[in-house]
């Protein structure tokens, strides 16, 4: 039954479709966000670290697990711009990551200091704008339409 609801999904939502590959997304994002708070809250808690050592490691590791469900999984119905040149190609994933993180400290700032928008919806209105950002510059720079195999 699981199956047959999964092969639905797929057969709705290609690979190849930009909402396939942003439903994709989603997942992935999901899946690296439980990774990061999960080592983040280990190291803090179980290991005693400083809480900005912590924060680093689950936040590495949150990246690098979202790059390679992006390159593995994601992002397989494109051609990848920078296949060929790995390490640049992780530079930029991170640099867009990184990009990301501003766009939400600004949007933070404009929506719950300048606007006095509530604490919580305007983190949800930035987490979805930066979500589409992330996603937006990535599949613009790294994975471009169409694979030619």
């Amino acid at each position: 039954m699981l199956a047959d609801k999964m092969r639905a999904l797929r057969e709705r939502f290609p690979r190849k479709s930009l909402l396939g590959q942003l439903l994709r997304y989603l997942v992935t994002g999901g899946l690296a966000f439980v990774v990061d708070f999960g080592l983040f809250a280990l190291c803090l808690y179980k290991l005693d670290w400083h809480y900005l050592l912590a924060n680093l490691v689950g936040l590495i590791a949150g990246l690098v697990l979202n790059y390679a469900l992006s390159v593995l999984w994601v992002f397989t119905a494109c051609k990848r711009t920078l296949e060929n040149q790995k390490v640049i190609e992780f530079t930029l994933f991170a640099l867009v990551g990184i990009a990301g993180v501003g766009i939400n400290q600004v949007l933070m700032y404009l929506m719950v200091g300048l606007l006095d928008w509530n604490e919580m919806v305007s983190k949800m209105v930035a987490a979805v704008l930066v979500l589409m950002w992330n996603f937006g510059a990535r599949k613009l720079m790294l994975f471009r339409k169409g694979n030619s195999t």
